[in-house]
């Protein structure tokens, strides 16, 4: 059910999509940067116990 937005209907469903669209680019650049960063950790720790 949608609520009657009035005359400013077009603002604020494209500011509801301009929000929604930065959530989610903002959920993707952490996720990716979270996987960077293991690989990152993983070939350290890998270095680190082949060296002592």
């Amino acid at each position: 059910m949608m609520p009657d937005l009035g005359k400013y209907a077009a603002e604020v469903l494209s500011a509801y999509g301009v929000s929604l669209a930065l959530i989610f680019g903002l959920i993707w650049l952490s996720l990716a940067r979270a996987r960077r960063v293991k690989a990152e950790l993983a070939e350290v720790e890998g270095r680190r116990q082949k060296n002592g």
